[in-house]
């Protein structure tokens, strides 16, 4: 409750800043909402200052000890070529950022990086993939979200809620968006891992069915799919455990290595179940094989029951003039008895066998 009552007073704070920032416009709503546009705040020694719109980014970034943190999804060629003119981004990372689709990647320009990377989270039973482009540089941080990906509001209050982390700077802003992201990957490993100890149990109960398979096809698939987003971030990540990057703070390499570890885990857990998924599929190729084994050893050993009173009556059946047997009184019996014994011999062989 207490949680509650805080949160409501810290909205209407920010209304009430909102109100007071825009009183000579007549406007009641943030400066910050266009078409695009998620948040756009600037902060100084860690604390929020007020919120801002795009096109006086530039001036609040040159501030000493400030930060503008702007957030953006999906944004049209304008307004990116806005956020391009107030920090003075470059061309190429701007032509990227506008078309989604990217390779994880970490490029540098200058004094400013340009991250590419992939999220994950579960809708509907599904995995669903999103992708985030972000500019870091002295003194910004924008965030460009493309699909339908996690929003970094919870990242945003977490960081607020910490002036003395957030004093750090840009990177302190980068790592809790990178590890937002990498956390957002387990609850999908975890769905994941239970749908692949489902198919494991049902290949040791029984011979999978087709529509198990193509089950079975598909997690396989999107676990491909999420090892292609998250492998390349580990490269990534791993860069940011060194303190060459631009702007990098020292203090800030052991929570990036922490990252790193997280990335290289959920890749593991991705491996491992690639390969179980791998064993269940080869186990049920094995039992199905088996099992045809077994149907064609018990036909083969009622073919070979059944071949001996064919071939007898076969050879009674050619009706030739000089044959003993069918003069004799009992005969009739006699091959039927012998028919019989020698069926009874068989089938207890073939049962020793365990062909039946």
């Amino acid at each position: 409750m207490q949680e509650w009552e805080d949160g409501r007073i810290w909205e209407r704070l920010k209304d009430l800043d909102c109100i007071a920032a825009q009183g000579a416009s007549g406007s009641t709503s943030p400066p910050y909402e266009r078409p695009g546009v998620v948040a756009a705040a600037v902060y100084q020694h860690g604390q929020r200052i007020r919120d801002i719109r795009v096109e006086e980014a530039g001036e609040w970034r040159g501030r000493e000890n400030a930060i503008v943190w702007i957030g953006l999804h999906e944004p049209d060629e304008v307004l990116l070529s806005q956020v391009q003119a107030q920090f003075n981004l470059h061309p190429l990372a701007i032509e990227d950022a506008a078309q989604p689709h990217q390779r994880p990647k970490l490029e540098i320009y200058g004094e400013a990086m340009f991250i590419v990377a992939r999220t994950a989270h579960m809708k509907d039973g599904e995995i669903i993939f999103g992708e985030t482009h972000l500019f870091v540089g002295r003194g910004y941080v924008v965030s460009v979200r493309h699909g339908d990906s996690s929003s970094y509001l919870a990242v945003r209050q977490r960081c607020e809620a910490t002036p003395a982390a957030l004093a750090h700077g840009e990177n302190y802003i980068l790592y809790s968006i990178l590890d937002f992201i990498v956390d957002n990957y387990m609850p999908v490993i975890e769905v994941v891992q239970d749908e692949v100890e489902n198919i494991e149990d049902l290949v040791l109960r029984e011979q999978l069915a087709k529509s198990d398979i193509e089950r079975l096809y598909l997690l396989r698939r999107r676990l491909l799919r999420l090892r292609n987003a998250v492998v390349p971030l580990v490269d990534v990540c791993r860069r940011y455990e060194h303190t060459d990057l631009p702007g990098m703070d020292p203090t800030l390499q052991s929570l990036f290595r922490d990252v790193t570890d997280h990335v290289r885990r959920v890749q593991e857990d991705i491996d491992a179940l690639r390969e179980v998924l791998a064993f269940a599929f080869e186990a049920s190729v094995m039992i199905g094989q088996s099992e045809q084994t077994a149907i064609a050893r018990k036909l083969a050993a009622w073919a070979a029951i059944l071949a001996v009173p064919t071939a007898i009556a076969g050879i009674y059946g050619m009706n030739f003039s000089d044959m003993p047997e069918l003069k004799t009184q009992y005969g009739y019996f006699v091959v039927l008895g012998v028919i019989a014994t020698l069926c009874l011999v068989l089938f207890g062989f073939f049962r020793r066998r365990k062909w039946l």
